[in-house]
């Protein structure tokens, strides 16, 4: 019978093998040297920040500072640099859910990995200088350790917070409520305690006293975080956290195999859209594309996240003023554009994997797609567009501004994407969202898709530096237009590239 400690090892190997028998991995050096330079710059920030904190937490005699503000700002970065670094463990553990080994044990041994990953262990880059600098100014030697080790815990402890809501939005968007009232609450509750009596309107003039007390609550905080014991309670949470997870994860990813999920109600009419019938081939593949989304969870679910993130974005932009310096309305007007795209277009081709054998029967039925997902890419650029009309209106946005962004996105970007379409060649599952597969990426892919994102920022900078800003907007436009009028040529490029990769892509998507 192997031991718990032997199956720990016996996984570690197989994921470290399945890394490297990856067709993919020969072919990701450049993937890993972006990824090492990645890491070393997140390395040398955090030692400065680790730095700075230290000396402002000794200048304010306030060692539990980085504590204190490690709810507000840091947890969140952790959280959110997950979704790119880090995979939950269901997605690992299909392939070990019928052999003859514990399942509950086959989780816990990928929780405890996940526990371990290398990107947990860089925030000390930024806790040990700042736990030296605070030792320097006066804090004991015990408290300073215990401090490192307090830190830890709470990464940890986000890491598997992430996992457990990352499983729970794969069933429900809703559950982004979750980490927006953890993190938002312990946000708000730090600006309202920086508040005084007199910036309070009248109205609220009754809260003063719950006010005041939240800044005796934050040094209380402080204070308490910066003994040697708190790293007991954090343990505590970390344990209950751990058990959590391995409940959800094993009991989604053995629903998701065993297809024990609930079945949605059939529909009790299906939609023809029968309008994009006079689009010949290419309204069939449109209508492919929106019944896609329809009816295939993993494709719905991706899609919903990258609406709702442009509806944010474009409202923060458009109705806020975070964002009233002229170079950052420049820049998130782009992205208020290209977000869609960027989220969508950088797996193009992966969903028709599970059917692409059907799709290669007749002639040129993949570039009759290709030219259906562009319109379809095109036509939500008219949501960002529509949310921003008001705002035209009033005048935040000029007019050519929001027109050059928008031809940028539709020529310039998607040309940059759809050059994917001739790479991509793993297959993504269409329902599959808890034990999908591990997807790796070739460094040309993304050579490509740092292209894609930095490009047309660079260009409009350029441009709006060069000239007077109607001139910049009306040669981005002119570009973007120039792209946009062009995509039969482009478009049938691609699909003879891809015609002359057909079968190395084949194997790919069998695999």
């Amino acid at each position: 019978m192997m031991t718990r400690l032997q199956l720990f090892f016996l996984l570690r190997r197989h994921t470290r093998l399945a890394f490297r028998r990856s067709p993919a991995y020969e072919q990701s050096l450049v993937a890993r040297v972006m990824m090492v330079l990645g890491a070393g710059f997140m390395i040398v920030y955090m030692l400065f920040f680790g730095t700075m904190f230290g000396m402002i937490a000794n200048e304010s005699q306030t060692p539990g500072l980085l504590m204190l503000l490690m709810p507000a700002f840091i947890l969140e970065l952790d959280f959110f640099s997950r979704f790119v670094v880090q995979k939950t463990p269901s997605m690992l553990v299909k392939p070990y859910l019928l052999l003859p080994v514990p399942r509950r044990a086959v989780v816990e041994t990928f929780l405890l990995t996940s526990l371990l990953s290398g990107y947990n262990w860089t925030w000390l880059a930024m806790v040990l200088p700042y736990a030296f600098i605070v030792f320097c100014g006066g804090f004991s030697l015990v408290s300073s350790l215990a401090f490192i080790a307090s830190f830890m815990l709470l990464i940890l402890i986000n890491s598997q917070f992430y996992l457990i809501v990352r499983t729970l939005i794969g069933r429900s968007l809703l559950w982004w409520l979750l980490p927006i009232a953890i993190y938002g609450s312990w946000i708000g509750l730090l600006v309202l305690s920086t508040l005084s009596s007199s910036s309070l309107p009248p109205v609220f003039s009754g809260l003063w006293p719950f006010v005041s007390g939240l800044e005796d609550f934050f040094d209380a905080f402080a204070d308490i975080s910066g003994q040697w014991w708190f790293f007991i309670p954090c343990l505590a949470l970390l344990a209950v956290l751990f058990f959590v997870n391995r409940a959800l994860q094993h009991r989604f990813a053995s629903e998701e195999v065993a297809g024990e999920e609930k079945k949605e109600e059939s529909l009790k009419s299906v939609s023809q859209f029968a309008f994009l019938e006079h689009f010949g081939q290419t309204g069939e593949y449109l209508k492919l594309e929106v019944k896609s989304i329809m009816r295939n969870k993993a494709i719905r679910s991706r899609v919903f996240m990258s609406l709702g993130l442009i509806v944010v974005l474009t409202l923060l932009i458009a109705y806020t003023d975070v964002y009233d310096g002229r170079m950052m309305l420049n820049f998130w007007c782009f992205y208020c554009f290209a977000i869609y795209g960027m989220t969508a277009l950088i797996k193009i081709m992966s969903p028709e994997g599970n059917y692409i054998d059907l799709l290669l029967t007749h002639r040129e039925n993949i570039l009759s797609l290709l030219r259906a997902k562009y319109y379809f890419h095109v036509a939500i650029l008219f949501v960002p567009l529509l949310l921003m009309l008001p705002a035209i209106i009033a005048g935040k946005f000029p007019l050519l501004m929001v027109v050059a962004y928008m031809l940028l996105s539709s020529g310039v970007l998607y040309f940059l994407l759809f050059q994917l379409a001739v790479y991509n060649k793993q297959t993504l599952p269409l329902n599959s969202k808890i034990t999908g597969k591990n997807n790796m990426e070739t460094g040309l892919q993304l050579a490509i898709e740092m292209l894609a994102m930095f490009l047309p920022v660079v260009l409009a900078a350029i441009l709006i530096l060069l000239f007077d800003e109607d001139t910049a907007y009306a040669v981005l436009a002119v570009i973007g237009l120039v792209f946009t009028i062009a995509h039969p040529l482009w478009l049938r490029n691609v699909y003879s590239r891809m015609m002359v990769r057909k079968y190395t892509n084949l194997e790919g998507f069998h695999a």
